[in-house]
């Protein structure tokens, strides 16, 4: 079961698929964030260093350089996902990658939101034709994981930017497909160590074919 009521009904209005199951996560993997999130600070006179992998601590004012207060950093980013219509674009190759393998899987996105940003998100994603069922949740992303898949014995692989967000799903799904996937190559460099097992993938240009392999499935062409 999630821990978070909110994920969990959402969980439960998604189909019965019986078909072999990606989980993708949404900001740096299926959209760019870091560049979009980045101008968009310039825009309200601010900027995001990029010499240590994280945001708070890390957004500074353009007039004097010196970090603002992690309250000032969570309302820039209400903000922004607000505003994620008009800065967040498809990472390169998401569209096309996702739906080589669509009629294959189930393909489901999983994004670490607050729940009131679902509904911009989806009109988001629709807009760039990435119309997967979008669950969203406020907590951990493992037991979401494992509330998607149910009880249904089929394989797993699950795609994110954050090695917390890899080691949660093993813990939950200890037989899923770990792969890493992050747009901006910057904060990529940054990064704490992946849990065992996972797969660095580059870019959506080779994540196909290695997705298909372990899921045992096909890509169309």
């Amino acid at each position: 079961m999630s821990d978070d009521p909110e994920t969990a009904r959402q969980i439960a209005e998604l189909s019965r698929d019986s078909r072999p199951l990606l989980v993708v996560d949404v900001d740096e993997v299926v959209l760019d964030f870091v560049d979009p999130f980045s101008r968009f600070l310039n825009s309200q006179g601010f900027d995001l260093l990029t010499d240590s992998f994280r945001i708070h601590g890390n957004v500074v004012a353009l007039d004097d350089g010196k970090a603002i207060e992690a309250e000032s950093v969570a309302a820039l980013m209400t903000a922004f996902f607000d505003a994620q219509e008009t800065w967040q674009t498809a990472a390169a190759g998401a569209v096309d990658t996702l739906g080589s393998l669509a009629p294959r899987l189930e393909i489901v996105l999983l994004s670490a939101m607050p729940h009131r940003h679902r509904p911009v998100r989806r009109a988001l994603l629709d807009r760039l034709s990435l119309p997967y069922p979008l669950v969203s949740t406020e907590a951990a992303k493992g037991p979401a994981v494992s509330m998607i898949r149910g009880g249904r014995e089929r394989p797993v692989a699950f795609i994110d930017d954050i090695p917390r967000n890899l080691e949660s799903v093993a813990r939950s799904v200890p037989d899923a497909a770990l792969f890493h996937l992050m747009s901006h190559q910057g904060f990529r460099a940054l990064l704490p160590p992946l849990p065992s097992g996972a797969v660095v993938l580059r870019d959506w240009s080779e994540a196909g074919a290695r997705i298909a392999k372990e899921l045992g499935v096909s890509q169309s062409t």
